[in-house]
Parts: structure tokens; C-alpha cells; sequence
């Protein structure tokens, strides 16, 4: 999300794991910590490792891809260009990938409001945290749309800033724990004979959507030193960095906070536990490191995803409009990205969305996987990666599925009809574009 920042300068290996980290680590942990620990208890963090080996998979065929296209358009550039003759492969992947986009943007901006308002009594609401959510959408729209050169520096000193916050809040966690180190790993073992092989792949599944952004990367391969050899070890690099934090961060809570308060208080976990054990200076730093970390993904994600929209667009995949700018700013589409994030958010609470958003995810990463396969021999891939990125991949997607039916089926349903009003929407725009190119054929 933070590709734009240096166009005028050669990106070394440094801040390309900046870049990544900064699309990463966007309040993923805040997010998913609480429904962790209800589902798995202390094995968390083995599922936040599980979610990151599948990142680690999914990553290899964007690495391999970005590498053979050296496109900074990244995920609708490669499929499209790897299925040229398909109007409805275009589409569709342009469709599902700013959906993705939509979707982490609307829990991204969640999460920002349920830790923000948490220390009130409103913080209790499911309507205030909307509201809230909504308007912290309005804001950083109205940031983007005023100027890129302003939106550029909030950007770099939320993302650093965060970063900071993070480290201090796993160090002061893990320095107050209660917890001793045996016990927390008889704790797991406990946990490990009432929780199955299953309910951690499903765990580790629903993380996913904490690892995406790393292919930000492949986005500045225009400014980049030694893309070749920059790309896999800036992706690889930070998917790594990512699971340590998260894993830190986790292991600190569970070492301080009592896994029936993080339970409790799910949608603002760290929040709630850290005030009780380190008092209001601990609730605030912790409400300081969530806000940090989503204001920037929230602002890096209004920014990337509405300029890929406006490029689909432009391609005649989307409303035409979508692609106008106000000099090379696409207004209309970052418009249109919040009021969209806006009405998911509307609709949905947290656990739908961070399901949405993981389904999204593993589905685009998976057509990536599918894609690479396709052409392994241009990319000069093993086929050994590739079958298993795809096997991964595909496990968690049905096993989200599974998920849903056993636990909340009408959940399963409403994501089931949203990706049903995707596929129609990729095919009538698909079809639109065939016809207009065999009319231009004939008028030849």
C-alpha cells in the first residue's frame, strides 16, 4: 500500500519489506486474536503459524509470476495476461480482487472503531462501531481524494509509527505475564486434546486474510533494484517478519490476559484484557497500536485498490466511470470503494466480513496458483510448490465453507450469494466486452 511513496528512487530490499509489512500488519491480529481463542484456546499461535505457511504457498506462484511479468499491476495484469483470450478470466479475477480489497477495507475500518470506542460505554453498541467504522472510511476517502502527496506522508508515519507501538505492546504483554512458561505449555497440551486437526486448519484458514499484502510488492517492480532477486527475498522476508510479530503478539496475550476475557471481549481482545492487567496505560497503548495499525491499512488500501478498480475499468470490466480521474487521482472509484465498504460493513459483523475477506483472498491467491501452473514452464516453476499452493489454498476455502455450515449456515449462504453477484457481474461486463470487440472486428 505504500508503493507510490518513491517513485523517483530505487527501492532497495529494506523498504520493500517495509511495503510489504506495511500492507500486512493492518490490525489482522487485532482481528483475528479473539476469534482465535475461542476456537483453539492457547494453540493460536500454531494457527497463525499454519496461516502463514499458507501465505508462504500462496506467495510462490505471485513471486514466480511477478518475476516472469514484471507488471506492476500485479494480480489482474497476470491473469490477464496469462489467459489473453478470455474476457470472463479477466473479469472475474478484477471483480473478486477489489471485492477482496472492498472487504478488508470494511473489517480493517471494524476493528478500527470496536478498539477506538472501547473504553466507553457506547464501545458496547453494534451500531456505534458502524458508525464509527463508516466514518473513519469517510475520512481517510476524503484524505485521498484532497491530495496523494498528503496521504503519502500520513501514510509512512502511521506505518513506521505502528511498527514501534506493536514491539512495545508484545514487550510490556510479555513482561506482565502471569503465565509461566511451563504452564503455558501444559496449557497447549490441554488445549491440543480438545481441539482438533480440523478446527486449527480452519483457524489457520480464517488468518489468511492477516497476510494479504504482501504482493504490494510486485507493485513497485518499476522502482526496484535487482527485481529478480529483490522479489522473492522481500515477500519471503516479510511473510516471516509477519508471523513472528503476530506470534509475539499473541503469545503475549495469552501469557497476560485470561483466555475467557480475550473470549469475552473478541472484537477488542488486547484492549480489554490490557487494561485489566496494566491498567489504563496499558488499554490506551493497545488502543494506540490497533488504531495506528488499521488507520494505515485503511489509507493504503483506499489508495491501491481504487486505482487498480480504475485500471479494470478502463479495460471495460467495470462501470466506465470508474475509470475517470481528476488529474491522476480516480475519484469516483475511491468513492465508490467506501460507499461499497460502507454497506458491507452495514450488513455484516465482524466474523462475516474477516470470512469474506479470507474466502476472497485464498479464491484470488488460488486462480494465482492456477495461473502459474498454466504457464510453469515459462516461469520456470517446480511443480511440487505449485500443486501444493493449490492444495492449500483450496483446503481452506472449503474448509471456511465447512465452517460456516456446521456453525452459522445462513453466514455460508449470504457469502455464497455475495460471490454468486460477483460471477454475474464478471459475466455480463465479460460478455459486454466480447461484443463490442467482435463488433469493432466486424466494422474492420
Amino acid at each position: 500500500m505504500s508503493q507510490h511513496r518513491k517513485r523517483n528512487k530505487d527501492l532497495g530490499l529494506f523498504e520493500l519489506v517495509a511495503i510489504a509489512l506495511g500492507g500486512m500488519v493492518g490490525g489482522g491480529i487485532f482481528t483475528i486474536l479473539g476469534i482465535s481463542v475461542s476456537m483453539v484456546g492457547t494453540l493460536t499461535p500454531v494457527a497463525i503459524i499454519m496461516g502463514g505457511i499458507i501465505a508462504g504457498l500462496a506467495a510462490y506462484s505471485y513471486v514466480q509470476l511477478g518475476l516472469y511479468y514484471r507488471d506492476e499491476g500485479a494480480t489482474y495484469s497476470f491473469y490477464k495476461k496469462t489467459y489473453p483470450t478470455s474476457h470472463f478470466a479477466a473479469s472475474a479475477i478484477g471483480w473478486y480482487v477489489i471485492f477482496g480489497y472492498i472487504s478488508t477495507l470494511a473489517l480493517y475500518a471494524y476493528t478500527f472503531s470496536s478498539y477506538a470506542i472501547s473504553g466507553y460505554e457506547m464501545g458496547q453498541n453494534i451500531w456505534a462501531r458502524k458508525g464509527i467504522a463508516i466514518a473513519v472510511i469517510a475520512v481517510f476517502t476524503l484524505i485521498n481524494v484532497w491530495s496523494v502527496n498528503g496521504m503519502g506522508k500520513i501514510e509512512d508515519l502511521m506505518v513506521y509509527t505502528k511498527l514501534g507501538v506493536l514491539a512495545i505492546i508484545s514487550f510490556v504483554l510479555i513482561q506482565h505475564g502471569k503465565t509461566d512458561f511451563p504452564t503455558f505449555i501444559a496449557n497447549m497440551a490441554a488445549d491440543m486434546e480438545h481441539s482438533s486437526v480440523l478446527s486449527l486448519l480452519i483457524v489457520a484458514s480464517l488468518t489468511f486474510v492477516a497476510y494479504e499484502g504482501f504482493q504490494l510488492v510486485i507493485n513497485a517492480v518499476n522502482e526496484m533494484k535487482q527485481p529478480e532477486k529483490n522479489i522473492p527475498r522481500a515477500i519471503y522476508t516479510a511473510i516471516g517478519a509477519a508471523i513472528f510479530i503476530y506470534v509475539i503478539i499473541a503469545t503475549g496475550a495469552l501469557f497476560a490476559i485470561p483466555t475467557e476475557d480475550l473470549i469475552k471481549n473478541k472484537e477488542f481482545a488486547l484492549a480489554a484484557g490490557a487494561g485489566d492487567i496494566l491498567g489504563k496505560l496499558g488499554t490506551n497503548l493497545v488502543i494506540l497500536g490497533a488504531v495506528l495499525a488499521t488507520s494505515s491499512a485503511i489509507s493504503g488500501t483506499v489508495f491501491g485498490s481504487s486505482r487498480q478498480m480504475a485500471v479494470i475499468a478502463a479495460d471495460g470490466y467495470l462501470p466506465a466511470i470508474l475509470a475517470k480521474r481528476r488529474g491522476h487521482i480516480p475519484v469516483i472509484a475511491i468513492i465508490t470503494m467506501a460507499l461499497t465498504a460502507s454497506i458491507l460493513i452495514l450488513i455484516g459483523g465482524l466474523e462475516l466480513i474477516l470470512e469474506f475477506g479470507s474466502m476472497t483472498f485464498l479464491l484470488v491467491s488460488f486462480l494465482m496458483a492456477v495461473a502459474n501452473y498454466k504457464i510453469r514452464h515459462k516461469t520456470r516453476s517446480s511443480r511440487l510448490p505449485g500443486l501444493l499452493a493449490m492444495a492449500g489454498l483450496l483446503m481452506g476455502g472449503v474448509l471456511i465453507l465447512y465452517y460456516e455450515f456446521t456453525t452459522k449456515w445462513w453466514q455460508m449462504m449470504a457469502i455464497i450469494v455475495l460471490y454468486l453477484i460477483l460471477g454475474v457481474g464478471a459475466w455480463a461486463f465479460a460478455y459486454l466486452r466480447t461484443s463490442e470487440k467482435n463488433r469493432q472486428t466486424e466494422d474492420a
